[in-house]
């Protein structure tokens, strides 16, 4: 059995989540519990059931809603390049959404999200260069707006930059993984339109505990 206690600290609240994990053969078995905020005093309030089959489907199942929702992937080869398909349905929510990527080589692959039923597609190509550096031009049919990001790994550490053409976001981020170094992720967000340009700042951080 597996446990993993999640942390996450904004600016005006932070979460935790607790997960315990069974391995059953190619499945998995989960259940994880996460409070609304513990600022006001913790209140657990969210359970969710999962079953998961690493690269195949995830099915879960919010407690408290009493809702499902499902996620399918696939792999097909499109003139010797792989097609990752992940089929996605909420439900409560009643939105399908498809996501696809495509790899052309080591260094170039296009992907595409859309939600069925509403114009809102949106297409990435992301080109790696030097094994370190990510350039990722975004396009949003929905919005006719562009978003660009580009970011570099440092040994662990990953450094990101985000602009969002439609809200005029800027971010930033500082990620780390590793199981000597530890992990975390900050991330500072400032709007150009707004007068004040207060960052929002996120911070979490995980822990893995073998049972």
């Amino acid at each position: 059995m597996k446990a993993s206690l999640k942390g996450r600290y904004t600016n005006d609240q932070s979460t935790s989540v607790v997960t315990l994990a069974v391995n059953a053969g190619d499945v998995k078995l989960l259940a994880s519990m996460s409070d609304a905020t513990i600022v006001k005093g913790p209140r657990l309030n969210n359970l969710t059931l999962t079953v998961e089959k690493p690269g195949t489907f995830i099915i879960d199942y919010d407690v408290p809603k009493k809702d499902f929702r499902f996620q399918f992937m696939n792999l097909i080869w499109v003139a010797d390049k792989p097609l990752k398909l992940i089929y996605n349905h909420d439900h409560g929510g009643n939105q399908t959404v498809m996501d696809g990527a495509l790899v052309l080589d080591s260094t170039n692959k296009v992907s595409a999200n859309y939600m069925f039923g509403t114009r809102n597609l949106k297409v990435k190509y992301s080109y790696v260069h030097g094994g370190v550096s990510v350039y990722e031009p975004c396009y949003d049919l929905g919005k006719n707006a562009w978003d660009f990001s580009v970011s570099r790994r440092v040994f662990d550490d990953v450094f990101k930059a985000t602009y969002h053409s439609w809200t005029r976001d800027f971010a930033l981020e500082w990620s780390r993984n590793s199981n000597f170094n530890g992990t975390f992720k900050i991330s500072a967000t400032i709007n150009m339109d707004v007068e004040s340009k207060v960052p929002k700042i996120f911070a979490e951080s995980t822990w893995d505990m073998e049972m």
